[in-house]
């Protein structure tokens, strides 16, 4: 859980910080100010809780969501009552009034967490059941492709496979015998019965098997060339998005 403190009072900060630790939350920074809050949340990653006195040393807290759009949850700590209605317009978790109390302090924590973090942890849940789903641990993937070649049909092992490729809305695949073939399925189907750890899609119009990688190139803009054994019909470029992860995937 990221929090940060923004009191002007240093004092009142510390103690809140104090306040905090003993509920096993860690605040990781303190601001005191209005302009020094905006210039942090432009330049930092915002944290997951706030607490947040309403009269700063040079205005009013509110005029921090007037530059800068925060998302983070925030609990107010005030010596004031009068600002609560428009506290509670903002992302607001609880208005507690100082001097803070311990007690309240907790509820207010533990209400966050409560609202937040659970419903954190049942997404990642669901986020790896998916995975599961798409990508079964004893999921089998395609070891061969059947193509039509005029009357006859022909059998490709995917081992035999350098590339898949998309042309003129239609899919092909080029065997390692230096030809083309069309196939049947759109490549972003095809792409899900294939092994991960074998084929890698590059871009939009290429998937390429990790064996049949001849050469890799530096190219503009900061992506990658690939030159296959066989296949040399067009550029095969790394798209700068995907160069990252395609590094990752032939190491």
């Amino acid at each position: 859980m990221n929090v940060i403190i923004i009191e002007d009072e240093k004092p009142a900060a510390r103690r809140l910080s104090r306040m905090l630790e003993d509920l096993d939350v860690k605040a990781t920074k303190m601001l005191h100010s209005v302009e020094e809050s905006i210039e942090w949340f432009q330049n930092n990653e915002h944290p997951s809780l706030i607490f947040l006195d309403i009269q700063l040393s040079d205005g009013l807290s509110f005029e921090i969501f007037e530059h800068v759009t925060i998302t983070s949850a925030i609990i107010f700590t005030t010596a004031y009552d009068e600002y609560a209605l428009k506290a509670f317009k903002l992302n607001s978790i609880d208005y507690l009034l100082k001097p803070i109390d311990e007690d309240e302090l907790k509820a207010a924590v533990d209400k966050y967490k409560s609202q937040h973090i659970v419903r954190k942890e049942v997404q990642l849940n669901f986020d790896d059941i998916k995975k599961l789903l798409v990508n079964p641990i004893d999921r089998k993937f395609k070891k061969r492709f059947t193509i039509k070649v005029g009357q006859h049909l022909k059998i490709i092992s995917t081992e035999n496979i350098e590339c898949f490729f998309s042309e003129n809305k239609a899919t092909y695949l080029h065997a390692d015998s230096n030809r083309s073939y069309i196939v049947d399925g759109a490549l972003e189907q095809i792409q899900t019965e294939l092994d991960p750890e074998k084929f890698f899609r590059v871009n939009r119009t290429f998937i390429v098997q990790i064996s049949a990688i001849k050469d890799i190139i530096s190219y503009t803009n900061s992506r990658l060339k690939i030159i296959l054994k066989s296949y040399n019909e067009t550029e095969i470029i790394v798209s700068r998005e995907r160069v990252k992860e395609f590094k990752e995937f032939i190491q």
